[in-house]
């Protein structure tokens, strides 16, 4: 990514905050390597860090489903709480065609489409982490939100769509 296509992500990711009333906070970071490091740059555990991934509905549309490290997509149970027969992880070029953000940095603030989120319950299971962290559209930063403002800010469903890895 440019630094063009940074600085358009990051603008996109702020704006579209700004016009939930999400308060949100970009933190610069190295390139990292995995889910472990990328925490560790955002000051919180891996637990609090959720992977934005995007889900294909049978009909052609899609869905962002939010879950924490540790934990993989459950695609029965999500399936269940969406009552459809059919999901699937599209590639990542639909992705790219869907957010505008390459895979790794996906996040729904700013999505070129905009999309239902489903957040994985297991979020707001005691402790409750102060801030969760997010892909802000730029692999040199990240992006620190708090789990009720982002369930808020876009009518957000929060379900039980996980299970541990």
């Amino acid at each position: 990514m440019n630094k063009l296509q940074s600085d358009e992500a990051l603008t996109r990711v702020t704006l579209d905050a700004s016009r939930r009333n999400i308060p949100i906070e970009i933190v610069p970071r190295d390139k990292v390597r995995s889910l472990e490091e990328a925490a560790d740059a955002m000051g919180i555990s891996t637990s609090a860090l959720l992977k934005t991934l995007v889900i294909k509905r049978a009909d052609g549309t899609f869905v962002f489903a939010l879950i924490p490290g540790g934990r993989k997509l459950d695609w029965a149970k999500l399936r269940g709480v969406m009552g459809v027969n059919k999901l699937s992880l599209p590639s990542s070029d639909i992705a790219w065609d869907v957010t505008h953000y390459e895979s790794g940095t996906i996040t729904p603030f700013g999505s070129h489409t905009v999309l239902p989120v489903y957040v994985d319950a297991s979020v707001f299971e005691e402790p409750v982490p102060e801030q969760i962290g997010l892909g802000s559209g730029d692999r040199a930063h990240g992006l620190l939100v708090r789990a009720k403002d982002l369930v808020s800010g876009f009518d957000a469903t929060i379900a039980d769509i996980s299970t541990p890895e």
